[in-house]
């Protein structure tokens, strides 16, 4: 390994400097936090890429196989990921690992899995103001030609660093004429059909959102309005992906894993208010979610669906929730979050923990794969990215994926913006409705769109 540290900087400078490069990834901390919004890391070129459609239930070995072939101890003193396999895990790779029906329509066809093996990171540490260029040397497996590797590849990437491409015409970055797959009627009838389902004991929570769709002229800049984006909504855990086929503006506030050494954590969001520019208001918002015994029954049925999926790969007795219904705000909602930690047992990994636990229990429902059913046949369109995950698996054996909310998803000429929320007994159609737009809102400001902004 060779590792050069570089000046601190804009990691967004450093993102756009590397734009040329294919399958550029990259996990942007735009919400700076010392312990959630920390790092920041971009990748690109990668030695290796693992894409697919409708990825078969060996993609849980192969990834194995591939981290175990590459792996590399942890080098301490620099952030977690120091190469590994990073990008996109798809809502429908869910299909590969339980037996669940098929979406009516997929007419976008995102993959299910989109991975790049990279042998080169860019770290950012905003909390002690650093930065590295973290060079493995992969896929050489002699130990000279891989550190001659990891030397050249150092210094071609801090070459490139050094010469941020001026920024060319500047294409589209607004967008108009977004329709949805939901009226507002037949979006409270689908949560009313939920809220009969749970009344007959087939489920007691399901996720259920909408779908926004616009058409993307020839020259929109994607990595513009990511910047816009960013800025209006920041979040822990952004991200930007440009892999050739597709493109992710991500302003997601969620964690889903997340693994250290045997530590595993997971933090779902369940509960939402939406922010108000007059203190007080404001104030009363927060209270009132505080408060409200629905949100907090809503988070409740998630963690103990996150904790049963995490007891699948932890220690006995090792699952708690030291964090339950926490307050947190962001830039247009305040949400209850709960944290979830567990330690490996003897013989898992982090594909392990993944496998176990995805798609994410906080956008799905309880029971899982009944939801998931009920999501399918209410929704009638393939996810795709939303709802899957985006994020890093290291070569050293660390992890940290987001959920893929907030987030504006572009291929094959079209975008996808997608918002729902969690229908318990307790929800009122109208006011579910209301919810979808207002988690959706600063994505259609980053737009410039006046449909559904309000």
């Amino acid at each position: 390994m060779h590792v050069i540290e570089i000046d601190f900087g804009d990691p967004v400078e450093a993102a756009w400097a590397l734009a040329d490069l294919p399958f550029l990834t990259f996990f942007d901390s735009a919400m700076v936090d010392g312990t959630l919004g920390r790092y920041s890391f971009i990748a690109a070129d990668p030695f290796a890429r693992i894409q697919g459609k409708e990825a078969d239930a060996g993609w849980t070995l192969r990834l194995k196989s591939i981290l175990t072939e590459y792996w590399m101890d942890p080098v301490p003193g620099l952030p977690p990921f120091q190469g590994g396999a990073a990008g996109l895990f798809s809502y429908e790779l869910g299909r590969s690992l339980e037996r669940l029906p098929a979406p009516l329509r997929d007419d976008l066809a995102f993959p299910d899995l989109s991975l790049g093996l990279y042998d080169v990171v860019v770290a950012f540490d905003a909390l002690e103001r650093r930065a590295w260029i973290i060079s493995t040397g992969l896929p050489e497996s002699d130990p000279a030609s891989r550190q001659r590797r990891a030397v050249e590849r150092a210094f071609w990437f801090e070459e490139k660093l050094a010469r941020v491409p001026r920024a060319g015409s500047a294409g589209h970055i607004s967008l108009s004429g977004w329709t949805s797959n939901f009226t507002r009627q037949t979006y409270e009838k689908a949560v009313a059909e939920v809220i009969e389902r749970i009344l007959a004991g087939d489920i007691f929570q399901a996720n259920l959102s909408q779908r926004f769709e616009a058409r993307v002229p020839p020259d929109f800049d994607h990595f513009g309005f990511y910047r816009r984006l960013r800025r209006v909504n920041p979040a822990p855990f952004a991200a930007y992906l440009d892999h050739t086929n597709f493109i992710i503006a991500s302003a997601s506030p969620e964690r889903f894993l997340r693994v250290e050494g045997d530590l595993v954590e997971t933090r779902p969001i369940k509960g939402t208010r939406p922010r108000f520019a007059d203190a007080l208001v404001d104030m009363l918002q927060t209270k009132a979610l505080g408060e409200s015994r629905k949100d907090r029954a809503e988070n409740v049925m998630i963690v103990d669906l996150l904790r049963n999926d995490l007891s699948k790969v932890c220690r006995p007795g090792s699952v708690q929730a030291p964090q339950l219904c926490a307050l947190e705000s962001y830039a247009t909602v305040h949400h209850l979050v709960s944290t979830v930690i567990g330690r490996l047992a003897d013989g898992f990994g982090p594909v392990d923990v993944l496998a176990a636990a995805f798609p994410g229990g906080s956008i799905t429902g309880a029971p899982k794969l009944r939801a998931m059913e009920i999501i399918t046949e209410l929704e009638g369109h393939a996810r795709g990215p939303y709802c899957g995950a985006i994020g890093y698996l290291g070569f050293n054996g660390s992890m940290d994926l987001n959920i893929v909310i907030r987030t504006a998803s572009f291929r094959a000429g079209a975008c996808v913006v997608q918002a729902g929320g969690g229908i318990v007994t307790a929800s009122d159609p109208a006011s579910e409705y209301i919810e979808t737009l207002d988690k959706a809102r600063r994505i259609f400001e980053a737009f410039g769109a006046k449909e559904f902004a309000q």
